[in-house]
């Protein structure tokens, strides 16, 4: 494989740099150095869409006539790359990522003309409802109960690990609408509304400091069937397609990189055996970059990895846990001072600890890695 960019991605990789260098602001720069959750706070990330709705560039995954970019799977590794480089904040994923696609490939027209634009111009904040307390890994065992009542459905029950769902308005739900068949068969997609009557959203505190996920609590919470994604019952097919952005379309090496760029900036005094395993992960790195790139060379305009997505999900998150075991042990006994309350003072300690101790739920969240490593044995490799 040629990995050398032709004089048109490379035109293109200048035009992205010329963008970042204009529009970027140092506040943003010092946001998103300063995350060391998931993702950037709304005050980080709202701006930073913003700037890229204008410039035409907040959806690469959606089609044009609906706001993509038409960009190729190479063009988007170029652009993430560059903007890892230049330290962007991330996008907050769950609308223009996630929930949009769905509703682009399963939607009613009226869905589509209501909810995309609003996703565009960032006038929606979206969570998750995906994980519940007794489900885990196995999401097909969710019990959250929607039951039919007129024109709406009432839940009951509760999701966990809902990112951001304090700063959400609006939230994408599996429920359960049917105890018959498989129990993939009695799961519909509603999109609701969070300050409906009955919700309650619960802080949950995290190893790592942050406030970054919440339980959410249904007490007949009233949905309209209109909010429906797709048929009734059918919402596993949405999810599985969810997923499949979820774990493969983010495009993992350039904040990767970044991230061991931190720890390399800890590394002013390091040992034989610290340099070792510097050079290890960033060899493994380069090489988790190179599969990368060359999966997404591959694909078409708005095209998603499909299941290859279980592979790179599977290798980034332990990437990024390497990652940040390292960062901690370059830190020496500067790591051991670190607070996990008060104010930050910009410090590596500050950054490279908190992002060791979540990273621990990176080989969870989107599917455990045992979870990762079935669908590659039964998806990838037939067996």
């Amino acid at each position: 494989m040629n990995l050398d960019l032709g004089p048109a991605d490379r035109a293109f990789r200048d035009e992205v740099r010329a963008f970042l260098a204009a529009i970027l602001t140092d506040d943003l720069r010092a946001g998103q150095r300063a995350t060391t959750a998931m993702y950037p706070e709304p005050e980080i990330s709202g701006p930073w869409q913003r700037k890229l709705q204008e410039r035409g560039w907040l959806v690469p995954l959606w089609p044009k006539e609906w706001g993509g970019t038409g960009w190729t799977g190479l063009q988007r590794f170029i652009f993430e790359t560059e903007c890892a480089l230049a330290g962007a904040p991330l996008v907050h994923p769950m609308g223009v990522r996630l929930v949009g696609p769905v509703i682009l490939r399963f939607g009613t027209d009226a869905q589509k003309r209501d909810y995309l634009p609003r996703i565009l111009s960032g006038a929606d904040y979206w969570c998750q409802g995906f994980s519940e307390p007794n489900a885990g890994s196995d999401l097909a065992s969710l019990s959250l109960r929607a039951v039919k009542d007129g024109d709406d459905y009432v839940l009951s029950g509760t999701k966990i690990w809902t990112t951001q769902a304090h700063h959400a308005n609006k939230m994408f739900a599996l429920v359960r609408t049917s105890n018959e068949g498989k129990r993939q068969q009695g799961i519909s997609f509603l999109l609701l509304d969070m300050k409906s009557p009955g919700l309650t959203v619960r802080p949950i505190a995290t190893i790592g400091g942050d406030h970054d996920v919440n339980e959410v609590f249904f007490d007949n919470v009233r949905v309209p069937q209109a909010n429906r994604v797709g048929e009734e019952n059918a919402g596993w097919e949405c999810a599985k397609y969810l997923l499949e952005f979820e774990r493969g379309a983010g495009i993992f090496s350039p904040r990767l990189r970044a991230q061991l760029k931190k720890v390399a900036e800890a590394l002013r005094a390091p040992g034989a055996d610290l340099q070792r395993r510097f050079g290890e992960v960033a060899a493994d790195l380069d090489t988790f970059e190179w599969l990368e790139l060359r999966t997404m060379a591959a694909l078409p305009p708005g095209g998603n990895p499909g299941p290859v997505a279980s592979i790179l999900k599977l290798r980034a998150s332990r990437l990024k846990q390497a990652i940040g075991e390292l960062g901690v042990e370059a830190l020496r006994a500067g790591a051991v001072r670190w607070r996990s309350s008060g104010p930050l003072d910009g410090g590596l300690a500050d950054i490279l600890v908190p992002e060791y101790c979540n990273s621990r739920a990176f080989t969870i969240f989107g599917g455990a890695a045992e979870i990762q490593l079935g669908l590659i044995a039964k998806t990838v490799l037939r067996l």
